[in-house]
């Protein structure tokens, strides 16, 4: 059993049956990450260079031929952010450089495959709405992915040329403690093992064919 497939509990999380307010007794103060303001930049990027670091074989015999690229992880690493507040306004104009963390596969001269890292880099100037001055620093952080479905290798520098999809989502968040209504502590279900069972479809034959049998002459 789970959450998913134990609904019954009514310390359980799910669908909710009736009024909401039945079941409530307390006032919880929880952490977690407040998202104050989100925005998705999509865009595809046309001979992009792709340089190559940290190659898995370490040499591999040149030239190379391109088979895929994508994303290592779902963040981005902001760096050179600027937040500048708009005057009688609660947004700001955020600018800052997105580096997207890539793996790169390819295979050599030989037809070994390898392996490498790179980066794809987005400079990206948004309006943004960021909270007003307080104790607690607000944090611009990203979620970034990218497919790259073609790319040529680029003997004279030992780079691929390539065409990226890039998807990235600015986010200004803050680490706050916020009071929530609560139900109470989760009742946790037991987990349901998995098991193939190899026997299963020879058991369920039948023990004898099915039909008539033999036909008569």
């Amino acid at each position: 059993m789970s959450f998913f497939s134990n609904f019954s509990s009514d310390h359980c999380p799910g669908p909710i049956t009736g009024s909401p307010l039945n079941g409530l007794c307390e006032k919880v103060c929880i952490q977690a990450e407040k998202i104050f303001d989100a925005g998705i930049i999509q865009t595809r990027l046309e001979n992009y260079t792709l340089a190559l670091t940290d190659l898995v074989p370490a040499e591999p015999t040149y030239p190379l031929t391109f088979v895929s690229a994508r994303s290592l992880t779902g963040t981005g690493i902001v760096s050179d952010l600027s937040v500048e507040r708009q005057p009688d306004s609660c947004c700001a104009r955020v600018q800052a450089r997105i580096t997207i963390p890539v793996e790169v596969v390819y295979t050599d001269a030989c037809g070994v495959e390898g392996k490498a890292t790179s980066s794809i880099v987005l400079n990206e100037d948004v309006l943004m709405y960021v909270p007003s001055a307080s104790v607690m620093p607000f944090s611009v952080t990203a979620v970034a992915s990218c497919v790259v479905p073609e790319g040529s290798f680029n003997a004279e520098y030992n780079t691929f040329t390539v065409s990226a999809c890039v998807t990235c989502i600015l986010k200004v968040a803050m680490q706050v403690e916020l009071l929530v209504p609560s139900y109470g502590y989760c009742a946790i279900p037991p987990a349901q093992e998995y098991s193939q069972e190899v026997c299963s479809g020879f058991f369920e034959l039948p023990l004898y064919p099915q039909g008539k049998g033999c036909c008569k002459k």
